[in-house]
């Protein structure tokens, strides 16, 4: 199939296509007027390219990471690294759960001030209204 479909086929853009191509990600072959052709399997790999990226994997990783899901055998050295990037992703996660509680904090000072004075800072509201009954 030709890229145009393959971007319909996988929901993606044209662009992105090249894009996984340029990375190594994704393989074509050329027609004889240089026109991009793939192969029927190729919008499930391009599904399963962003899945990878969804799960907050870099395009260096992936390239890694599809030989080795087609193997079906992912060895120690990868596996470390998936486990690195699982902990990036709770490290960020955790910031993320912070900043939102702090949100939380804003949103309801501003919609429900009690007529004392603005906290020092969000962190100390928080606190506070965490050991508050």
């Amino acid at each position: 199939m030709r890229i145009g479909e393959l971007a319909d086929k996988a929901g993606v853009s044209t662009r992105a296509l090249r894009y996984y191509e340029e990375q190594g990600l994704l393989r074509s072959q050329r027609t004889s007027s240089s026109q991009r052709v793939y192969e029927e399997s190729a919008a499930d790999r391009v599904r399963l390219i962003q899945e990878l990226y969804q799960a907050g994997l870099g395009s260096r990783l992936i390239v890694t990471l599809l030989p080795a899901i087609d193997a079906g055998e992912v060895g120690p050295e990868l596996l470390t690294r998936l486990l690195d990037e699982r902990a990036q992703i709770e490290a960020k996660a955790a910031v993320l759960q912070d900043a939102g509680r702090r949100l939380d904090m804003l949103i309801r000072l501003a919609t429900h001030p009690d007529g004392q004075s603005c906290p020092s800072s969000l962190d100390q509201a928080v606190a506070q209204d965490s050991v508050s009954p």
